[in-house]
């Protein structure tokens, strides 16, 4: 049974029933994965619905999610599991194709995780990991409550990546924190930056993602892709109308192989 997206009471959740037969067949080898911070329900729903569409997007992960902006996402993208909230909390990662989504538990804010079914054209599917994460901002009241959260929330993360290292996988979302910070640091040491990855591919710098309100000029980068066990082939940041933080768009392709387990936590990137 296929895992199609409904909305009961304020949240799109997981109900079983067969994908329609006119389900889109497979673009083969790329995949495109799109990540946003939606602030809390100020990033226009109907825009945000239409740049998702317009971009083929495979999968989304969202962060600040509110009921209007869950509902206009799972017109455009039917499957996976949406969890809007009006309290910052709302989270969900819709897909093209089904899939089961399910909670990787953190504190305040559990991270959402699915195995996707990668097609390939020799017809055999890779397993794809997907995690989508917020991770608490540095200068939410009180402190020092907020630094306690990002510990335990960092913590978790890396429990779960270090129960499967090798698995092929792409963590990506909100992580409130800049290449110079012990976030980014200790996720880095274990999974590449895609963002850095087609940077140096195509030549340019990788852009902020953030700005102090809507509109605003993007000054840091916070919303990040770390992937393993595949390859980047690109890397956007697209603005998102309402919003302050630019969507991140990356597109992957499967590698020959993954490392065997026997060598350090590294990207084929």
């Amino acid at each position: 049974m296929a895992h199609r997206l409904s909305y009961v009471e304020g949240i799109v959740s997981q109900r079983g029933e067969r994908p329609p037969a006119s389900s889109p067949p497979s673009r083969g080898r790329r995949l495109r994965i799109v990540s946003a911070n939606l602030l809390n329900g100020g990033a226009d729903p109907g825009a945000f619905a239409e740049l998702v569409d317009g971009l083929a997007a495979d999968a989304v992960a969202t962060q600040e999610m509110s009921p209007e902006q869950a509902d206009a996402l799972a017109r455009v993208l039917p499957y996976g599991r949406l969890e809007p909230a009006r309290n910052f909390t709302g989270m969900g990662i819709a897909l093209r194709e089904p899939a089961k989504v399910r909670l990787l538990e953190l504190p305040l804010r559990s991270a959402r995780v699915v195995d996707l079914q990668w097609p390939q054209p020799s017809g055999a599917p890779l397993e794809l990991e997907v995690c989508n994460v917020h991770v608490q901002a540095p200068h939410s009241p009180p402190r020092r409550h907020a630094l306690a959260l990002r510990r335990g929330q960092l913590d978790g993360l890396l429990r779960h990546l270090q129960g499967s290292p090798q698995r092929r996988r792409v963590v990506i979302g909100d992580f409130n924190a800049t290449p110079l910070w012990p976030v980014y640091r200790r996720l880095a040491a274990h999974l590449t930056d895609a963002a850095l990855v087609a940077a140096r591919r195509h030549g340019r710098s990788a852009r902020p993602t953030w700005g102090p309100w809507p509109g605003a000029p993007r000054l840091l980068r916070i919303d990040h892709a770390f992937v393993h066990g595949v390859v980047v082939e690109d890397f956007q940041v697209l603005p998102v109308a309402g919003a302050d933080h630019s969507a991140i768009v990356v597109d992957l392709i499967a590698p020959l192989a993954v490392a065997p387990a026997a060598l350090p936590v590294q990207a084929l990137a």
